[in-house]
């Protein structure tokens, strides 16, 4: 799995002023009341510090420090309210640009599964990487943009199984938000009918193979759940 990171910086006429980095060493100096515990902290020189802050002064426009001298704890070192202004700022830009990217832009995915039925058996994947590597799955993935998930499910059962399929009915939307471990999954599960090609696993699968109804194996994800709400319903049908 990979995370997303994002780089945040504050600008003023053009001229770099503050980033994590810098930001961490102001906040350090407000918290300890001292640069060279703060530098200390961040595993810095003095001097190197001290330079840092220059350059923040010099690109803002402002002092951001203020020492005082002296006094039975020795030297003192605080931000101006300056300083204040500038870390303030950074720390509200950031803050808020983390809860739009958390609870904003971060969209569930959206993927389209097939249950590939003929008479009493059902075509399954075994996964080839984690989560579940191992273990059997209904083939399926992503929806592509500008495709329809009709036209994603026939691809995906394809590109995975080798057979060409056609559409019977829609099984069910499943979406609750801890149904697979890598993220907020939605899914559309469609039972689809072989009407050509031969069973063969492709793609990222390590299998792929034909399972009587009656003898299923270890699943993941929610699939298993999924095919025996989708047998129930059959067996209901086929009881009228």
């Amino acid at each position: 799995m990979y995370d997303l990171k994002l780089k945040i910086w504050l600008e003023r006429d053009g001229r770099f002023v503050i980033s994590d980095g810098r930001a961490k060493l102001l906040r350090k100096v407000k918290d300890a009341g001292s640069l060279s515990k703060a530098a200390k902290e961040m595993g810095m020189s003095y001097r190197h510090a001290w330079g840092i802050l220059h350059r923040i002064a010099q690109n803002a426009g402002g002092e951001v420090v203020k020492s005082l001298r002296g006094g039975t704890k020795g030297g003192v070192t605080t931000l101006t309210p300056f300083g204040e202004e500038i870390l303030r700022e950074y720390e509200n830009k950031v803050a808020s640009l983390q809860s739009q990217f958390e609870n904003g832009w971060r969209k569930p995915s959206v993927t389209a599964d097939a249950i590939i039925v003929r008479d009493h058996e059902i075509a399954l994947i075994r996964r080839g990487r984690e989560p579940y590597k191992g273990s059997y799955a209904l083939p399926g993935g992503f929806l592509n943009y500008g495709e329809t998930l009709e036209q994603c499910v026939v691809r995906e059962a394809l590109e995975e199984t080798g057979l060409r399929t056609e559409i019977v009915g829609l099984v069910g939307v499943y979406s609750a938000p801890n149904r697979d471990p890598r993220g907020h999954f939605v899914t559309a599960v469609f039972h689809v009918r072989p009407i050509g090609g031969t069973l063969k696993a492709g793609d990222d699968a390590e299998e792929a193979e034909w399972f009587h109804l009656d003898h299923l194996p270890q699943f993941a994800f929610d699939h298993g759940k999924i095919v025996q709400e989708f047998l129930t319903r059959k067996k209901e049908r086929s009881a009228k």
